[in-house]
């Protein structure tokens, strides 16, 4: 096993104190057909990125897959930053966006098994700005006119369960168009500024629900106020609870909010300057300058291999060489459809047919009904900015994809899916 260190890290203090560990452990490695792989077909995923950086479709990317607990591919290719063409490189740190979520609540759920945090709980109960929320509900106008908007009580209150699984009513202002969702646009919610995860979590406990809470599942920032709930819950901020609970415990030492290591600065990845749009009015954040805020949806930054050892931590059951970050039953539970069919799919439901959704993951439920091939139990997410996982527990595989590129991210992780799942050959 290679350790990297990094030594700059090490004698300045401060830089050091903002990266949680000085170094990262790699995986194990392995040749694909001591995996049951073909050398071969995975050679046909490097070929085909390499002819789209040479179209200049996408900067570079970072592809890493491993099996019964190695790596057998690990492939950079194209340029880290279009700007200075300096070479994409394996230990390259993209900024994960969304996929921030599945470790978020791999850490509430450390709570959960401690006793410290209930998922029926009301979210009201660690944040009680959030009693009493209104749903916006538009009126039909008899005469053909302009819908009337009226807001009604909640139900029920939204828990934590809810936050976990896209069914808390809250939502985002860019997927589709409802009175909350303008709600959030004309409040300008995406753009919040220096503030603090409980700064924030207040700011959206003043917007109008767009469902009654457990009704309907709808993308949202409900992981981002689960990162407060974690903070109240786990008394340290929401840094500190994942550095302590799944970053040290995993080694993934070049995980963390914010990049301020002067040494780690310089491996960050940079989409095209015409490519740096995650939504409406949203752009590329610079993960250099550190501030306030420590999203739970969407702040991570880390490389492949970092992301890996989590996936590879979750199928073996919540264990890393000797560490364990949570329980096999905790996470068996995750992994299971927490939908059912009493829960509306909404208007642009991103898990996509064939997938219910878990506690932080997109949870694959039927071997066929999606366009690409995988397994009934693997679960994934992917990040606006181009990143992507996944894990087929039953294949003993993990995927990471990592590249900076919001145009180009949903097509390419079905292509990739497609050319990953032909190179098993037993």
């Amino acid at each position: 096993m290679k350790l990297r260190a990094s030594l700059l890290s090490m004698l300045f203090g401060a830089a050091f104190v903002a990266a949680p560990i000085a170094w990262s452990r790699d995986l194990p490695i392995a040749a694909p057909e001591e995996a049951g792989m073909s050398s071969e077909r995975l050679a046909r995923i490097g070929a085909w990125l390499k002819s789209e950086v040479d179209k200049k479709k996408i900067p570079g990317a970072v592809v890493l897959v491993a099996r019964q607990g190695k790596v057998v591919y690990h492939e950079a290719l194209g340029v880290r930053d279009p700007g200075t063409g300096a070479p994409m490189t394996k230990d390259s740190i993209f900024r994960i966006y969304s996929m921030t979520k599945p470790i978020a609540t791999v850490a509430a759920m450390s709570l959960v098994e401690e006793g410290r945090l209930m998922l029926e709980a009301p979210v009201a109960a660690y944040i009680p700005a959030f009693k009493d929320m209104k749903v916006a509900v538009e009126r039909p106008d008899p005469a053909g006119g302009k819908p009337t908007v009226e807001m009604v009580p909640a139900r029920r209150p939204i828990t934590v369960q809810d936050l976990m699984r896209h069914t808390s009513g809250l939502t985002y202002g860019f997927f589709g168009r409802s009175a909350a969702k303008q709600a959030y646009i004309d409040a300008n919610i995406s753009a919040e500024g220096d503030i603090t995860n409980a700064e924030f979590a207040e700011r959206i406990a003043a917007m109008p629900l767009g469902f009654q809470p457990g009704s309907t599942w709808d993308y949202s920032y409900s992981t981002d106020v689960l990162g407060r709930v974690v903070e109240v819950a786990g008394g340290k901020s929401l840094g500190e609870v994942l550095r302590e609970r799944i970053f040290d415990p995993l080694q993934m030492g070049d995980t963390a909010f914010y990049v301020t290591d002067p040494a780690r600065q310089m491996r960050v990845a940079e989409p095209f300057p015409d490519d740096r749009m995650i939504g409406t009015g949203v752009s590329f954040n610079d993960p250099r300058i550190a501030r306030k805020a420590e999203p739970a949806g969407q702040g991570l930054t880390g490389t492949a291999m970092d992301y890996a050892r989590f996936a590879q931590a979750l199928l073996n059951g919540g264990e890393l060489d000797g560490k364990r970050i949570i329980g096999p039953a905790t996470l068996a539970y995750m992994t299971s459809d927490h939908l059912g069919s009493s829960i509306a799919k909404g208007n642009l439901y991103l898990p996509g047919a064939g997938y219910g959704f878990g506690l932080g993951f997109a949870v694959r439920t039927a071997a066929g009904e999606s366009a690409y091939p995988s397994s009934v139990g693997e679960y994934y997410w992917g990040g606006a900015g181009g990143t992507y996982f996944w894990a087929d527990p039953k294949q003993d595989m993990l995927v990471v994809f990592m590249m900076q590129s919001p145009k180009n991210r949903v097509p390419y992780r079905s292509l990739l899916r497609n050319m990953v799942y032909a190179s098993i050959v037993k």
